[in-house]
């Protein structure tokens, strides 16, 4: 009875020293997991900040001279298909400027950056006046110039002999218009990627009143308005709300792509959007224009994509189909390829 005792108690303390070990081992993995979590986390902290490095000037953020390197892409960025080796000396101009849409920022177009770079271009994304990290005071921003501002300075800047790709995105559209008008002499081709491309005359936010109502009814009723200068004074802003936002913008982007937009996500300034354009045939009219449409666009839907490029044609079309509004995000490789094959047309 004592032997068998004696046995039971052995066991017993096997087992629960099995069970210690188990617990241990299992403590350490996780503690191993939260680690990898952790660096993780802190890999892509140190990453955005090496994304968001201001430069001097009057430019905000030029993420162009940022070096990415292909392994450190994720799997869902690196192309399956190899470029042929002479595609580099079909592109004439390997500067591209890259101008974010309403709300947004440089830090939109990390995936179409990378890309690019990968590709042996040179792209250049700028925060515009009050947007990403510029420091601007989004309701002191009252015109399209100022909005513009960055963009207006690169060109302005730029050698006589040089000249770039403009891609505007949403309303950077009007951006990329405005440049046309002013340096159209600096603009190889102008890409408008599910953009407000304007006819003469016409408001930015005309192209959303479908979604929005008239600008109008807009300016009066609508719950998304900032007044930055008291309520007694005219709206200076608009923001809408995350689950809005997520609905609009970003209903096929990867998840963690609307997680960095939800942190990044700015007021956008009313009065850039609602300045009517003064395009002329002999500049804006005599740049090269082609248009990106994305056809499960929730904020500027098919149909009015189409209706701009009837209305305002431009000398190409390209479709991006599973794509929301941020093609950038949802679909980064089409997106990419088209900006290539529209740099290689002569």
């Amino acid at each position: 009875m004592g032997n068998r005792f004696i046995c039971m108690k052995k066991k017993e303390a096997n087992e629960n020293g099995s069970r210690s070990k188990r617990m241990v081992r299992s403590q350490r993995k996780m503690l191993s997991e939260e680690e990898f979590l952790h660096r993780q986390a802190l890999s892509m902290a140190l990453h955005q900040h090496q994304l968001s490095q201001r430069f001097e000037g009057s430019m905000s953020r030029r993420i162009g001279s940022t070096s990415f390197r292909r392994r450190n892409l994720p799997d869902d960025l690196l192309s399956n298909e190899k470029q042929p080796p002479d595609f580099l000396e079909k592109i004439k101009t390997k500067n591209f400027i890259l101008i974010h849409g309403e709300g947004f920022g440089a830090w939109c177009w990390y995936k179409t950056i990378a890309l690019l770079e990968e590709s042996g271009l040179f792209p250049t994304a700028f925060d515009l006046t009050g947007s990403g990290i510029d420091l601007t005071d989004t309701n002191s921003v009252a015109t399209l110039a100022e909005y513009s501002k960055p963009l207006v300075d690169y060109l302005r800047g730029l050698p006589e002999d040089e000249k770039v790709i403009l891609v505007g995105h949403s309303s950077g559209g009007a951006c990329i218009s405005y440049a046309l008008e002013h340096f159209p002499q600096k603009i190889s081709k102008a890409i408008f990627v599910c953009a407000t491309m304007v006819s003469n005359g016409q408001r930015p936010f005309d192209v959303f009143a479908e979604e929005l109502g008239s600008a109008e009814h807009f300016m009066k009723e609508s719950k998304f308005l900032i007044y930055g200068n008291g309520k007694d004074k005219p709206p200076t802003g608009f923001m809408f709300e995350k689950e809005q936002m997520k609905g609009l913008y970003f209903n096929q982007s990867p998840a963690k792509d609307v997680a960095l937009a939800m942190v990044s996500m700015r007021p956008i300034p009313l009065g850039p959007i609602m300045e009517k354009l003064s395009l002329t045939p002999e500049n804006y009219g005599s740049g090269r224009r082609f248009y990106i449409q994305t056809l499960d666009d929730r904020a500027l839907s098919p149909d009015v994509q189409e209706k701009l490029v009837r209305e305002n044609p431009p000398e190409g079309v390209f479709k991006i189909k599973g794509s929301d509004h941020s093609p950038f995000l949802a679909k980064p490789q089409s997106l990419h390829k088209i900006l290539i094959e529209i740099a290689q047309i002569p």
